[in-house]
């Protein structure tokens, strides 16, 4: 830990507050307060009690925002370089480290998360500005073959002001993923975070006017989804919505987006299975398995939230789950627990509610269960490591996505009644394949409906794989290479260059 870290840690657990936490709109370039005065709390889901303020935005400040971005778009950013373009996002990246221990202060203070989960949310961020900062000068078009009269050539332009709605689990990644493509393809950004979490992407809005941004080409709103999100993936001279959140609220985002034939990539929820084979390595498998479903206390839509595994195996697994979720410290984030608290109040009873109708039902609670409070202070958003086992497929366990640190476990006879279960539900975003055997791990992963297949470890591949999910879990990918294409469109030229003579 950083002596700055260790200084705003250390103020903030004597009761001292916070300092310097952005408060207003981003827009133009500016720090600007709405229209209207009004401001929300931030909560801090280790205690649930308020440690800030900000902006509460509307309609008002959204169109301010978005006509300050497509006036960017077609003005000073029109005439930055595709190389200087790249030089941006690299002194950005620099930047995100530099300011790397207040960033990750103030993602734990707004989401909950563990301090160590948080540096690793800025060191991330931080590579994604790295990785798309080389792209800009490579996006090239291609010559066609028309014959010897005509030339024919593509070429790739920026598709316009583009609106990311950012989720409240992963407020800082899921921005820079974002917003680095959008950017490096010559963009522009309205952005609208979460209420519950709002403040690192002010944050890195700022640091990317220090790293050369020109004004107005990223803007940042706050407020509720209601009154800033819902107009701005309505507003007319947004080109493209990205979105990531729930399947039902993403159907919402792209009816809205329909009535101004507006793209929309969203990432919806999932219900990712974990297959483990009986001939698998069991500690990596447990490894694995830990950190898929109670990493950011599960609050993750490619969390492993159902463990696949054969019976040969089950028993010896499900000792081992149950030893080690009992093990989890859990506490409030600044004190590197090993789990963090619910990110909200509501999200913790929405948990709570599906693991109580599961001991309704007469379902097994192998560890867990019970909503509590951090040990060493009695307050906060707490849930207990979960794990419910021998869950029927047609559960809502095993069906719905409970987006908290509960672990269904189905016993499966074979591998192919593993893949049945797999794909068994309306999800296909993430899925993990745990075996010694190649064959049957490439078999799996390619009959396996995702968008994404880890094989022998959860959470690999960095930005440089492309994620995204198919049927309820969305379309369209982020992350990687695929992702700039998102915010581009493709021209077509073709020109006579002789008269056939």
């Amino acid at each position: 830990m950083t002596e700055e870290l260790e200084t705003l840690v250390a103020r903030y657990r004597a009761g001292g507050g916070v300092e310097g936490l952005p408060a207003r709109h981003f827009i133009g370039g500016e720090w600007s307060p709405s229209a209207s005065g009004r401001t929300m709390e931030s909560l801090d889901p280790g205690t649930g009690q308020p440690f800030h303020r900000f902006a509460s935005g509307d309609a008002g400040d959204v169109d301010r925002a978005v006509r300050s971005a497509d006036a960017a778009l077609k003005g000073a950013w029109s005439r930055v370089s595709p190389a200087a373009r790249g030089a941006v996002l690299a002194r950005a990246a620099i930047l995100i480290r530099e300011a790397g221990p207040r960033l990750a202060f103030a993602e734990t203070l707004d989401s909950g998360k563990p301090l160590q989960e948080a540096e690793g949310d800025v060191q991330g961020a931080a590579r994604c500005f790295e990785y798309y900062s080389g792209l800009p000068d490579k996006l090239e078009g291609r010559t066609l073959p028309l014959g010897p009269d005509h030339l024919g050539y593509t070429s790739w332009e920026p598709i316009g002001v583009t609106a990311h709605i950012i989720p409240w689990n992963y407020p800082l990644s899921t921005f820079a993923r974002g917003i680095a493509p959008a950017l490096a393809a010559g963009c522009t950004v309205v952005a609208r975070p979460a209420e519950q979490t709002p403040l690192t992407a002010l944050m890195l809005a700022e640091i990317l006017m220090q790293a050369g941004l020109p004004a107005g080409v990223l803007n940042v709103v706050t407020g509720t989804g209601v009154e800033t999100g819902a107009p701005l993936v309505a507003h007319p001279l947004v080109r493209q919505v990205t979105f990531t959140g729930s399947t039902a609220t993403g159907i919402e985002v792209m009816r809205a987006a329909a009535r101004n034939v507006t793209s929309v990539l969203p990432e919806l929820g999932g219900k990712s299975p974990v297959v483990v084979l009986h001939d698998t390595d069991l500690d990596a498998a447990v490894d694995g398995v830990i950190g898929a479903i109670f990493e950011n206390a599960g609050q993750i839509c490619s969390a492993g939230s159902r463990l696949v595994v054969e019976r040969a195996v089950h028993a010896d697994m499900l000792e081992r789950l149950v030893a080690r979720a009992r093990a989890i410290r859990i506490g409030h984030g600044l004190r590197r627990p090993d789990m963090g608290p619910i990110t909200s109040a509501e999200q913790r009873a929405r948990i709570a509610a599906f693991v109580d109708g599961a001991r309704a039902r007469g379902l097994e609670i192998a560890t867990g269960g019970h909503a509590v409070t951090d040990p060493a202070t009695g307050l906060g958003w707490f849930y207990e490591p979960t794990i419910i086992d021998r869950v029927p497929v047609d559960d809502p366990i095993a069906q719905e996505e409970i987006f908290g640190p509960v672990l269904a476990v189905q016993v499966v006879e074979d591998a192919e009644e593993a893949l049945a279960v797999a794909n068994s539900t309306r999800f296909a975003l993430v899925a993990g394949v745990y075996t010694r055997d190649f064959s049957a791990a490439h078999d799996l992963a390619r009959r396996i409906d995702a968008g994404q297949v880890y094989i022998n470890e959860y959470f690999a591949g960095g930005i440089a794989l492309p994620f995204g999910g198919n049927r309820m879990s969305g379309f369209g990918r982020e992350k990687g290479v695929d992702a700039v294409r998102t915010y581009m469109k493709l021209k077509s030229v073709a020109a006579r260059v002789s008269s056939g003579r």
